[in-house]
Protein backbone atom coordinates (compact mmCIF):
# COMPACT_ATOMS: atom_id res chain seq x y z
CA UNK A 1 0.00 0.00 0.00
CA UNK A 2 1.62 3.22 -1.33
CA UNK A 3 2.19 6.15 1.67
CA UNK A 4 -0.68 8.17 -0.11
CA UNK A 5 -3.18 5.75 -0.34
CA UNK A 6 -2.41 5.27 3.71
CA UNK A 7 -2.79 8.73 4.46
CA UNK A 8 -6.02 9.24 2.04
CA UNK A 9 -7.21 6.59 4.34
CA UNK A 10 -6.08 8.15 7.82
CA UNK A 11 -7.63 11.32 6.52
CA UNK A 12 -11.12 10.12 5.70
CA UNK A 13 -11.17 7.24 7.70
CA UNK A 14 -10.80 8.91 10.70
CA UNK A 15 -13.10 11.55 10.20
CA UNK A 16 -16.17 9.38 9.47
CA UNK A 17 -15.49 7.60 12.47
CA UNK A 18 -15.58 11.25 14.16
CA UNK A 19 -18.47 11.82 12.75
CA UNK A 20 -19.97 8.65 13.38
CA UNK A 21 -19.45 8.48 17.35
CA UNK A 22 -20.82 12.24 16.88
CA UNK A 23 -17.68 14.43 17.45
CA UNK A 24 -17.99 18.27 17.04
CA UNK A 25 -17.63 18.57 13.31
CA UNK A 26 -15.30 21.21 13.68
CA UNK A 27 -13.19 19.05 16.14
CA UNK A 28 -13.44 15.88 13.36
CA UNK A 29 -12.39 18.01 10.85
CA UNK A 30 -8.97 19.46 12.38
CA UNK A 31 -8.01 16.47 14.28
CA UNK A 32 -8.66 14.54 11.03
CA UNK A 33 -6.44 16.82 9.14
CA UNK A 34 -3.63 17.07 11.86
CA UNK A 35 -3.38 13.22 11.61
CA UNK A 36 -3.34 13.32 7.84
CA UNK A 37 -0.37 15.96 8.01
CA UNK A 38 1.39 14.40 10.17
CA UNK A 39 1.37 10.52 8.04
CA UNK A 40 2.54 12.70 4.88
CA UNK A 41 5.50 14.16 7.07
CA UNK A 42 4.13 17.80 6.61
CA UNK A 43 5.18 20.44 8.82
CA UNK A 44 2.08 21.72 11.01
CA UNK A 45 3.06 25.63 10.96
CA UNK A 46 1.28 25.15 7.73
CA UNK A 47 -2.06 24.49 9.27
CA UNK A 48 -2.96 28.23 10.76
CA UNK A 49 -1.65 29.29 7.27
CA UNK A 50 -3.78 27.00 5.11
CA UNK A 51 -7.17 28.38 7.79
CA UNK A 52 -6.43 31.76 7.55
CA UNK A 53 -6.28 31.36 3.30
CA UNK A 54 -9.64 29.49 3.44
CA UNK A 55 -11.40 32.43 5.62
CA UNK A 56 -8.90 35.57 3.63
CA UNK A 57 -11.90 36.00 0.77
CA UNK A 58 -13.87 39.15 0.11
CA UNK A 59 -17.19 37.04 -0.87
CA UNK A 60 -17.47 35.15 2.33
CA UNK A 61 -17.92 38.38 4.04
CA UNK A 62 -21.42 37.82 2.44
CA UNK A 63 -21.83 35.03 5.09
CA UNK A 64 -22.07 37.04 8.42
CA UNK A 65 -24.14 39.52 6.60
CA UNK A 66 -26.64 37.34 5.31
CA UNK A 67 -27.35 35.75 8.54
CA UNK A 68 -27.30 39.06 10.32
CA UNK A 69 -30.52 40.07 8.19
CA UNK A 70 -31.53 36.75 8.51
CA UNK A 71 -31.94 37.03 12.55
CA UNK A 72 -33.30 40.66 12.70
CA UNK A 73 -35.73 39.99 10.14
CA UNK A 74 -36.76 36.42 11.94
CA UNK A 75 -37.11 37.77 15.13
CA UNK A 76 -38.48 41.39 13.84
CA UNK A 77 -42.44 40.66 13.87
CA UNK A 78 -42.54 39.45 10.36
CA UNK A 79 -43.62 36.24 10.55
CA UNK A 80 -47.42 37.08 11.46
CA UNK A 81 -47.30 39.40 7.99
CA UNK A 82 -46.06 36.50 6.02
CA UNK A 83 -48.72 33.75 7.48
CA UNK A 84 -51.01 36.56 6.57
CA UNK A 85 -50.10 37.02 3.19
CA UNK A 86 -49.98 33.00 2.30
CA UNK A 87 -53.23 32.92 3.58
CA UNK A 88 -54.49 35.53 1.14
CA UNK A 89 -53.36 33.55 -1.38
CA UNK A 90 -53.53 29.75 -1.08
CA UNK A 91 -55.92 29.42 2.03
CA UNK A 92 -59.49 28.66 0.32
CA UNK A 93 -57.58 24.87 -1.01
CA UNK A 94 -58.47 21.79 1.01
CA UNK A 95 -55.80 21.13 3.55
CA UNK A 96 -55.57 24.99 3.57
CA UNK A 97 -53.15 25.52 6.33
CA UNK A 98 -50.61 23.26 5.05
CA UNK A 99 -50.78 25.43 1.81
CA UNK A 100 -50.40 28.21 3.94
CA UNK A 101 -47.58 26.74 5.42
CA UNK A 102 -46.11 25.87 2.58
CA UNK A 103 -46.47 29.51 0.85
CA UNK A 104 -45.05 31.31 4.14
CA UNK A 105 -42.12 28.92 4.02
CA UNK A 106 -41.27 30.09 0.34
CA UNK A 107 -41.95 33.91 1.51
CA UNK A 108 -39.95 33.40 4.77
CA UNK A 109 -37.22 31.63 3.30
CA UNK A 110 -36.38 34.53 0.91
CA UNK A 111 -35.51 36.42 3.93
CA UNK A 112 -34.13 34.20 6.71
CA UNK A 113 -32.52 32.10 4.31
CA UNK A 114 -32.15 29.35 7.18
CA UNK A 115 -34.45 26.20 7.17
CA UNK A 116 -34.15 26.18 10.84
CA UNK A 117 -35.23 29.54 11.39
CA UNK A 118 -37.71 28.73 9.27
CA UNK A 119 -39.27 25.66 11.36
CA UNK A 120 -38.89 27.55 14.65
CA UNK A 121 -40.46 30.70 14.13
CA UNK A 122 -43.21 29.70 11.25
CA UNK A 123 -43.11 26.50 13.82
CA UNK A 124 -44.27 28.08 16.58
CA UNK A 125 -47.34 29.92 15.09
CA UNK A 126 -48.61 27.72 12.28
CA UNK A 127 -48.31 23.97 14.13
CA UNK A 128 -50.15 25.51 17.15
CA UNK A 129 -52.76 27.03 14.57
CA UNK A 130 -53.09 23.58 12.60
CA UNK A 131 -53.51 21.23 15.52
CA UNK A 132 -56.21 23.54 16.94
CA UNK A 133 -58.05 23.46 13.02
CA UNK A 134 -58.26 19.75 13.35
CA UNK A 135 -54.90 18.69 11.56
CA UNK A 136 -53.08 15.70 12.71
CA UNK A 137 -49.88 17.11 14.83
CA UNK A 138 -47.74 14.77 12.82
CA UNK A 139 -48.71 15.86 9.66
CA UNK A 140 -48.46 19.06 10.43
CA UNK A 141 -44.85 19.21 11.98
CA UNK A 142 -43.99 17.15 8.77
CA UNK A 143 -45.40 19.64 6.28
CA UNK A 144 -43.38 22.73 8.59
CA UNK A 145 -39.98 20.87 8.45
CA UNK A 146 -40.09 19.80 5.06
CA UNK A 147 -41.33 23.05 3.54
CA UNK A 148 -38.72 24.94 5.80
CA UNK A 149 -35.97 23.65 3.07
CA UNK A 150 -37.03 25.94 0.46
CA UNK A 151 -35.20 28.64 2.15
CA UNK A 152 -32.80 26.81 1.29
CA UNK A 153 -32.86 27.47 -1.75
CA UNK A 154 -34.74 31.16 -2.27
CA UNK A 155 -32.26 33.63 -2.56
CA UNK A 156 -30.71 35.14 0.32
CA UNK A 157 -28.69 31.69 1.15
CA UNK A 158 -25.19 32.24 2.62
CA UNK A 159 -25.38 28.21 1.94
CA UNK A 160 -25.24 29.73 -1.95
CA UNK A 161 -22.58 31.91 -0.95
CA UNK A 162 -20.39 29.06 0.77
CA UNK A 163 -20.74 26.91 -2.14
CA UNK A 164 -19.99 30.05 -5.04
CA UNK A 165 -16.71 30.41 -2.88
CA UNK A 166 -15.86 26.95 -2.62
CA UNK A 167 -16.23 25.50 -6.31
CA UNK A 168 -14.54 28.51 -7.80
CA UNK A 169 -15.72 30.99 -10.10
CA UNK A 170 -19.31 30.58 -9.79
CA UNK A 171 -21.52 33.56 -9.70
CA UNK A 172 -23.34 34.23 -6.55
CA UNK A 173 -25.71 36.30 -8.48
CA UNK A 174 -26.26 33.72 -11.05
CA UNK A 175 -26.63 31.30 -8.14
CA UNK A 176 -29.00 33.46 -6.40
CA UNK A 177 -31.61 33.84 -9.50
CA UNK A 178 -31.17 29.26 -10.13
CA UNK A 179 -32.36 28.95 -6.71
CA UNK A 180 -35.96 30.88 -7.76
CA UNK A 181 -37.90 28.23 -9.72
CA UNK A 182 -36.27 25.00 -7.95
CA UNK A 183 -37.39 26.28 -4.74
CA UNK A 184 -41.06 27.20 -6.40
CA UNK A 185 -40.88 23.36 -7.99
CA UNK A 186 -40.39 21.96 -4.45
CA UNK A 187 -42.74 23.52 -2.96
CA UNK A 188 -45.71 22.78 -5.47
CA UNK A 189 -44.27 19.06 -4.77
CA UNK A 190 -45.12 19.67 -1.22
CA UNK A 191 -47.95 21.76 -1.70
CA UNK A 192 -49.40 18.48 -4.42
CA UNK A 193 -48.31 15.80 -1.79
CA UNK A 194 -50.32 17.94 1.23
CA UNK A 195 -53.83 18.44 -1.04
CA UNK A 196 -53.79 14.62 -1.72
CA UNK A 197 -53.64 14.01 2.03
CA UNK A 198 -55.69 16.28 3.02
CA UNK A 199 -58.60 15.36 0.65
CA UNK A 200 -58.13 11.80 2.06
CA UNK A 201 -58.09 12.49 6.08
CA UNK A 202 -61.00 15.47 4.98
CA UNK A 203 -58.72 18.45 6.65
CA UNK A 204 -60.56 22.05 6.77
CA UNK A 205 -60.92 24.89 3.51
CA UNK A 206 -60.09 28.43 4.51
CA UNK A 207 -62.15 31.75 3.59
CA UNK A 208 -63.26 31.58 -0.25
CA UNK A 209 -60.04 34.08 -2.20
CA UNK A 210 -60.41 37.75 -2.10
CA UNK A 211 -58.15 39.64 -4.22
CA UNK A 212 -58.81 42.78 -2.05
CA UNK A 213 -57.69 40.74 1.11
CA UNK A 214 -54.98 39.73 -1.14
CA UNK A 215 -53.42 43.36 -1.71
CA UNK A 216 -53.72 44.43 1.84
CA UNK A 217 -51.67 41.83 2.69
CA UNK A 218 -49.21 42.39 -0.12
CA UNK A 219 -49.05 45.71 1.49
CA UNK A 220 -48.61 44.78 4.62
CA UNK A 221 -45.97 42.46 3.85
CA UNK A 222 -44.33 44.37 1.23
CA UNK A 223 -41.39 45.90 3.44
CA UNK A 224 -40.29 42.63 4.28
CA UNK A 225 -40.16 41.22 0.48
CA UNK A 226 -38.07 44.65 -0.59
CA UNK A 227 -34.90 43.49 1.52
CA UNK A 228 -34.71 40.50 -0.78
CA UNK A 229 -35.23 42.41 -3.58
CA UNK A 230 -32.37 44.71 -2.38
CA UNK A 231 -30.48 42.10 -2.73
CA UNK A 232 -31.26 39.90 -5.27
CA UNK A 233 -31.79 42.98 -7.86
CA UNK A 234 -28.06 45.02 -6.38
CA UNK A 235 -26.13 41.53 -6.81
CA UNK A 236 -27.91 40.66 -10.38
CA UNK A 237 -27.72 43.34 -11.88
CA UNK A 238 -24.46 44.49 -11.13
CA UNK A 239 -24.94 47.18 -9.19
CA UNK A 240 -23.38 45.76 -6.06
CA UNK A 241 -21.38 42.94 -4.89
CA UNK A 242 -23.37 39.95 -3.06
CA UNK A 243 -21.26 41.27 0.24
CA UNK A 244 -21.59 44.80 -0.42
CA UNK A 245 -25.75 43.98 -0.57
CA UNK A 246 -25.64 41.86 2.32
CA UNK A 247 -24.50 44.68 4.36
CA UNK A 248 -27.07 47.16 2.86
CA UNK A 249 -29.91 44.53 4.13
CA UNK A 250 -28.63 43.83 7.32
CA UNK A 251 -29.04 48.10 7.63
CA UNK A 252 -32.43 47.72 5.89
CA UNK A 253 -33.41 44.55 8.44
CA UNK A 254 -32.79 46.53 11.24
CA UNK A 255 -34.67 49.74 10.45
CA UNK A 256 -37.68 47.56 9.57
CA UNK A 257 -37.82 45.78 12.45
CA UNK A 258 -37.22 48.55 15.12
CA UNK A 259 -38.48 51.21 13.70
CA UNK A 260 -41.55 49.68 11.16
CA UNK A 261 -42.77 46.54 12.08
CA UNK A 262 -41.59 47.16 15.49
CA UNK A 263 -40.93 43.78 16.45
CA UNK A 264 -37.13 44.54 17.88
CA UNK A 265 -36.61 46.82 20.41
CA UNK A 266 -32.72 47.70 20.99
CA UNK A 267 -31.98 45.28 23.64
CA UNK A 268 -33.87 42.67 21.45
CA UNK A 269 -31.30 44.16 18.78
CA UNK A 270 -28.54 42.88 20.95
CA UNK A 271 -29.44 39.73 21.90
CA UNK A 272 -29.87 39.01 18.00
CA UNK A 273 -26.37 39.68 17.73
CA UNK A 274 -25.46 37.56 19.96
CA UNK A 275 -27.25 34.74 18.43
CA UNK A 276 -25.53 35.73 15.36
CA UNK A 277 -22.08 35.41 16.81
CA UNK A 278 -22.29 32.21 18.04
CA UNK A 279 -23.74 30.64 14.46
CA UNK A 280 -20.82 32.42 13.00
CA UNK A 281 -18.29 31.15 15.19
CA UNK A 282 -19.63 27.55 14.41
CA UNK A 283 -19.56 28.31 10.25
CA UNK A 284 -16.53 30.63 9.95
CA UNK A 285 -14.39 27.58 11.89
CA UNK A 286 -15.71 24.93 9.98
CA UNK A 287 -15.01 26.83 6.86
CA UNK A 288 -11.23 27.65 8.05
CA UNK A 289 -10.83 23.82 8.87
CA UNK A 290 -11.91 22.94 5.81
CA UNK A 291 -9.66 25.06 3.94
CA UNK A 292 -6.83 22.66 5.62
CA UNK A 293 -9.00 19.50 5.09
CA UNK A 294 -9.28 20.51 1.64
CA UNK A 295 -5.66 21.08 0.62
CA UNK A 296 -4.94 18.02 2.13
CA UNK A 297 -7.48 16.27 -0.28
CA UNK A 298 -5.71 18.06 -3.21
CA UNK A 299 -2.39 16.77 -2.15
CA UNK A 300 -3.31 12.92 -2.13
CA UNK A 301 -5.63 13.65 -5.27
CA UNK A 302 -8.39 12.54 -3.76
CA UNK A 303 -11.05 14.07 -6.21
CA UNK A 304 -9.32 12.85 -9.20
CA UNK A 305 -9.56 9.21 -7.46
CA UNK A 306 -13.14 9.63 -6.77
CA UNK A 307 -14.19 10.61 -10.52
CA UNK A 308 -12.30 7.75 -11.57
CA UNK A 309 -13.96 5.28 -9.04
CA UNK A 310 -17.87 6.57 -9.67
CA UNK A 311 -16.62 6.52 -13.70
CA UNK A 312 -15.68 3.12 -13.04
CA UNK A 313 -18.98 1.93 -11.73
CA UNK A 314 -20.53 3.12 -15.00
CA UNK A 315 -19.64 6.07 -17.31
CA UNK A 316 -23.75 6.06 -18.12
CA UNK A 317 -24.46 10.07 -17.16
CA UNK A 318 -27.67 9.35 -15.73
CA UNK A 319 -26.32 6.46 -13.48
CA UNK A 320 -23.28 8.94 -12.67
CA UNK A 321 -26.23 11.92 -11.73
CA UNK A 322 -27.83 9.22 -9.77
CA UNK A 323 -24.86 7.65 -7.84
CA UNK A 324 -24.24 11.47 -6.67
CA UNK A 325 -27.18 12.21 -5.39
CA UNK A 326 -27.15 9.09 -3.42
CA UNK A 327 -23.92 10.02 -2.39
CA UNK A 328 -25.02 13.18 -1.23
CA UNK A 329 -28.03 12.28 0.43
CA UNK A 330 -26.19 9.71 2.72
CA UNK A 331 -23.50 12.40 3.77
CA UNK A 332 -26.73 14.68 4.16
CA UNK A 333 -27.81 12.17 6.49
CA UNK A 334 -24.68 12.43 9.33
CA UNK A 335 -23.58 15.85 8.71
CA UNK A 336 -24.47 19.18 8.87
CA UNK A 337 -24.46 21.46 5.40
CA UNK A 338 -21.89 23.36 5.66
CA UNK A 339 -19.31 20.65 5.94
CA UNK A 340 -20.66 19.07 3.02
CA UNK A 341 -20.64 21.89 0.73
CA UNK A 342 -17.13 22.50 2.00
CA UNK A 343 -15.71 19.11 1.30
CA UNK A 344 -17.83 17.71 -1.39
CA UNK A 345 -17.90 20.02 -3.31
CA UNK A 346 -14.07 19.63 -4.72
CA UNK A 347 -14.24 16.15 -5.08
CA UNK A 348 -17.61 15.54 -6.77
CA UNK A 349 -18.03 18.89 -8.70
CA UNK A 350 -15.50 17.64 -11.48
CA UNK A 351 -17.60 14.42 -11.48
CA UNK A 352 -20.51 16.27 -11.91
CA UNK A 353 -19.09 18.42 -14.59
CA UNK A 354 -18.04 15.40 -16.47
CA UNK A 355 -21.32 14.19 -16.30
CA UNK A 356 -22.54 17.42 -18.46
CA UNK A 357 -24.03 19.43 -15.33
CA UNK A 358 -23.36 23.12 -14.89
CA UNK A 359 -21.47 24.13 -11.38
CA UNK A 360 -24.84 26.06 -10.72
CA UNK A 361 -27.15 23.20 -11.79
CA UNK A 362 -24.76 20.88 -9.39
CA UNK A 363 -25.02 23.59 -6.42
CA UNK A 364 -28.72 23.32 -6.27
CA UNK A 365 -28.15 19.38 -6.72
CA UNK A 366 -25.99 19.70 -3.65
CA UNK A 367 -28.13 22.19 -1.66
CA UNK A 368 -31.62 20.21 -1.76
CA UNK A 369 -29.95 16.94 -1.14
CA UNK A 370 -28.10 18.60 2.05
CA UNK A 371 -31.89 19.95 3.07
CA UNK A 372 -33.49 16.69 3.10
CA UNK A 373 -30.18 15.28 5.26
CA UNK A 374 -31.63 17.84 7.45
CA UNK A 375 -34.93 16.20 7.86
CA UNK A 376 -33.27 12.49 8.12
CA UNK A 377 -31.78 11.03 11.46
CA UNK A 378 -29.25 10.56 12.85
CA UNK A 379 -28.05 14.22 12.74
CA UNK A 380 -31.44 16.22 11.18
CA UNK A 381 -31.15 19.49 13.04
CA UNK A 382 -34.67 20.92 11.26
CA UNK A 383 -35.81 17.13 12.14
CA UNK A 384 -34.88 17.85 15.88
CA UNK A 385 -36.40 21.75 15.80
CA UNK A 386 -39.36 20.47 14.47
CA UNK A 387 -40.40 17.89 17.19
CA UNK A 388 -39.16 19.95 19.68
CA UNK A 389 -41.43 22.98 18.52
CA UNK A 390 -44.54 20.58 17.87
CA UNK A 391 -43.37 18.69 21.28
CA UNK A 392 -43.83 15.56 19.10
CA UNK A 393 -41.97 12.40 18.88
CA UNK A 394 -38.96 11.96 16.00
CA UNK A 395 -40.35 8.81 15.28
CA UNK A 396 -44.09 9.78 14.84
CA UNK A 397 -42.70 13.09 12.81
CA UNK A 398 -40.26 11.17 10.06
CA UNK A 399 -43.37 8.36 10.08
CA UNK A 400 -45.66 11.84 9.07
CA UNK A 401 -42.73 12.82 6.63
CA UNK A 402 -42.51 9.71 4.77
CA UNK A 403 -45.24 10.93 2.03
CA UNK A 404 -43.07 14.25 1.75
CA UNK A 405 -39.72 12.38 1.42
CA UNK A 406 -40.74 11.14 -2.14
CA UNK A 407 -42.02 14.75 -3.25
CA UNK A 408 -39.17 15.95 -2.28
CA UNK A 409 -36.75 13.04 -4.44
CA UNK A 410 -39.36 14.26 -7.19
CA UNK A 411 -38.34 17.37 -7.18
CA UNK A 412 -34.81 16.20 -6.58
CA UNK A 413 -34.04 14.07 -9.78
CA UNK A 414 -36.14 17.21 -12.33
CA UNK A 415 -33.73 18.96 -10.94
CA UNK A 416 -31.02 16.76 -11.90
CA UNK A 417 -32.13 15.92 -15.09
CA UNK A 418 -33.74 19.25 -16.02
CA UNK A 419 -30.97 21.61 -16.54
CA UNK A 420 -33.21 24.82 -17.79
CA UNK A 421 -35.41 24.64 -14.01
CA UNK A 422 -31.75 25.80 -12.86
CA UNK A 423 -30.36 27.62 -15.41
CA UNK A 424 -33.21 29.56 -17.21
CA UNK A 425 -33.99 32.31 -15.01
CA UNK A 426 -30.23 33.05 -14.55
CA UNK A 427 -29.41 33.50 -18.48
CA UNK A 428 -33.05 35.25 -18.73
CA UNK A 429 -31.77 37.87 -16.32
CA UNK A 430 -28.29 37.55 -17.39
CA UNK A 431 -27.17 36.45 -14.57
CA UNK A 432 -24.97 33.92 -16.62
CA UNK A 433 -23.78 34.10 -20.19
Amino acid sequence: MSPETVSTIILLGSFFIMVIIRFPIAYAVGISTILCMLSMGQNLVSLPQQMVKGVWSFSLMAVPFFITMGVLMGTGGISDKLIALANSLVGWMRGGLAMVNIVASYFFGGISGSASADTASLGSILIPMMVDEGYDPDFSTAVTITSSCEGLLVPPSHNMVIYATTAGGVSVGALFMAGYLPGALLAISLMVGSYILSVKNNYPKGEPFSITNFVKQIAKSIWALLAVLIVVVGVVGGLFTATESAAIAVVYSLFISVFVYRGLNWKGVWKSLEQCIETLSIVLILIAMSAAFGNCLTLLHVPAKAANLITSVSSNRIVVILLLNLILLILGMIMDMAPIILIATPILLPVAQSAGLHPIQFGIMMVLNCGIGLLTPPVGAVLFIGSAVAKRPMEKVVKATLPFYICMIIALLLISFVPGISLWLPKLTGALV
